[in-house]
This record gives C-alpha cells, sequence and structure tokens, in this order.
C-alpha cells in the first residue's frame, strides 16, 4: 500500500479506525471477530491503528492491545484520552477531563490495556475548554519527555486552537471528521496543518456508511446507533440526502470503482498530507476501502463529486446540540 507521513511515522494511506469494533453503533461483535477484522488489516497492509480510552469504555484498546501486541514492531498505534469513561453510582459515562492529572491516569490506564511501554501517537479526544489547551498539551508533552508517547495528536480543534497547541508542543497530527459531505476542517484547519506539517487525520470517510454500496436502513438500526442521534440520519434530512445517490453511483461506475472507494480516493487526493482511518466489522468491506488507495480520479470527475456533495447540498448538521457544544468549532 502506498504510504503517508504522520509526525516521524510512516504509515499506510488509509489506516483503521477500530471504535466500530466496540463502540457507537450498536452492539459491539465478538472477540473473536474483532481479532479476525484487525489480523486482516494487518495481513492487507495496514500499518496504522486508531483506538481511545473511550471507545467501549476501553474494552477497545484492550482488543486491540491483545491482538497486535505480537506485531507492534510493525505497526503504528495511536490512541486518545482526555474523553473517557468514569465510574458514577449510576454507572459508567462519559467525561471530558483535560486536567493534566486526568490525562497521566488516561495514558497509564491506556498504556496498560493496550500491553504495550509508549503509544506512538496519542490525541487529546477533545479539548475541555475548561482547561487552557497549553495546560493540556504541557502535560502531554511531559509524557513524550517521560518515554510514554512518541507523538501528539488533536481531535476536534480549530485552527486557532491548533497553533496555540503547536506553540507549546508540535503537533503530529489532527483528527477530525472529514469527508465529501463533511467540508468543515476545508474552512481553515487543513491549511493550518499544510503551514505547520501536521498531518491530517479524516475520521467517518465514507460519511458514516452513507456513501457505500447499499443505502442504510434507518429502521434496522440499533437502538443504541449514535447516528440516531445525527440530524442527517433524521427522516426527512436522510430522505433529501438520498437524493444525492444516484448521480453518485453513476460516478463510481465511470472511475471503474465502489462507493466506498470514491470517497476514500476523494480524499486521497485532497493533500498528500491526509490520512484516512475508516471503519468496518465486516472483512469485505474492508478489503473494498483498502482498494481505494490504487484508485486515480481524473480531475473533472473531481470536480463532478465536489459539486454534486458538498456543504451546500447535504440537509442536515453532522452533530447535534451537545455533541456541536462539545468540539472546537470557532475559526473551524
Amino acid at each position: 500500500m502506498q504510504q503517508r507521513q504522520i509526525g516521524p511515522f510512516s504509515v499506510s494511506a488509509i489506516g483503521l479506525g477500530c471504535m466500530n469494533l466496540s463502540h457507537a453503533y450498536g452492539t459491539p461483535i465478538s472477540m473473536e471477530q474483532g481479532e479476525r477484522l484487525l489480523l486482516a488489516a494487518l495481513d492487507a497492509g495496514v500499518t496504522l491503528f486508531d483506538t481511545a480510552a473511550l471507545y467501549g469504555f476501553g474494552t477497545n484498546e484492550t482488543l486491540v492491545g491483545r491482538v497486535l501486541k505480537p506485531h507492534r514492531q510493525k505497526i503504528t498505534l495511536a490512541s486518545k484520552g482526555g474523553m473517557a469513561g468514569v465510574q458514577f453510582s449510576d454507572g459508567m459515562k462519559r467525561v471530558i477531563d483535560g486536567r493534566p492529572e486526568a490525562l497521566r491516569r488516561n495514558c497509564e490506564d491506556s498504556l496498560r490495556r493496550l500491553q504495550t511501554e509508549v503509544i506512538d501517537l496519542y490525541y487529546l479526544h477533545r479539548w475541555d475548554k475548561a482547561v487552557p489547551i497549553e495546560d493540556s498539551v504541557g502535560a502531554l508533552s511531559d509524557l513524550v519527555k517521560a518515554g510514554k508517547l512518541r507523538a501528539i495528536g488533536l481531535s476536534e480543534v480549530s485552527a486557532a486552537t491548533l497553533r496555540r497547541a503547536h506553540a507549546v508542543h508540535p503537533i503530529a497530527a489532527v483528527q477530525t471528521e472529514y469527508s465529501l459531505w463533511t467540508r468543515n476542517p476545508e474552512i481553515a484547519v487543513l491549511d493550518a496543518c499544510r503551514e505547520l506539517g501536521t498531518a491530517f487525520v479524516a475520521f467517518s470517510p465514507v460519511a458514516r456508511g452513507f456513501l457505500c454500496n447499499s443505502p442504510l436502513d434507518l429502521v434496522a438500526l440499533d437502538a443504541k446507533d449514535i447516528r440516531r442521534s445525527m440530524p442527517r440520519f433524521e427522516p426527512a434530512n436522510y430522505a433529501a440526502n438520498l437524493g444525492l445517490i444516484p448521480a453518485y453511483l453513476a460516478l463510481a461506475r465511470e472511475a471503474g470503482c465502489t462507493p466506498a472507494q470514491l470517497a476514500l480516493a476523494w480524499l486521497l487526493h485532497q493533500e498528500s498530507y491526509i490520512v484516512p482511518i475508516p471503519g468496518t466489522t465486516n472483512v469485505d468491506h474492508l478489503t473494498d476501502d483498502l482498494g481505494a488507495s490504487g484508485v486515480t480520479l481524473a480531475p473533472d470527475l473531481l470536480t463532478r463529486l465536489d459539486g454534486l456533495i458538498n456543504q451546500k447540498t447535504v440537509h442536515g448538521a453532522r452533530y447535534g446540540a451537545q455533541s456541536s457544544g462539545e468540539v472546537d468549532t470557532e475559526s473551524f
């Protein structure tokens, strides 16, 4: 597979987002299925594996750590802290906490679950707006000096926040949702990444399954599937968005690739410092996704894609009110 650069690491041009195996889209798959998927990705040439303390409240890191420990020297291992599960009297809850002491605790927990002495790329999963970004990044910088982390990343931050953070410690990567139907990074973050030498890691690159082979059946979604609370998947918005699909499928046929490959290839054509990390629980879908690294799109087709699916043609916001308030969107 083609290689791209994230900080000091040369990684596969398409990485694997591991969240789907344990979190967010309904009932997690079995550990055996998760192991099969991770090893298939490894065999196919994936070298960037992305997890987080939040995913499955640690179970995703545990799975990734157990399966990939024998292959640790072959991969770039990424995880995230600053948003994790905290046990309360009424159960485990997600908490955003960017205080230095919380980040140190998150990091130690992640190291233990991942069964590694050092995490290659560690993101601040969300900027805790009650804590100056300089303090959070300073704590992560101390963990780099202590040999527990190799590089620092940020997730869902604005260009202004990236610049503030980078002044404290070099930021190797910014991770944010980016796809044909989510264009926010084009406002300022991509330019800031180019200027600072920061890689951009694109999550949900196939639009949370919208740009795949078959339209999602909203009725069939698991009751706990996070898409049920996302405005773009509300029935009226979703019906309007489905109107984009026939022309999109026609462009995929013209390009000689599958719909998912078209979405991923579009991202790979945007900038050389972009690394998409699609997630899946299905080995066939994984194989399909990775095939995008060999797809070449003509300039005219890229132009038509841009005109078909963009921030003006998609109906509904990407997040509801609560999640929108948790991301750093100023000058995004």
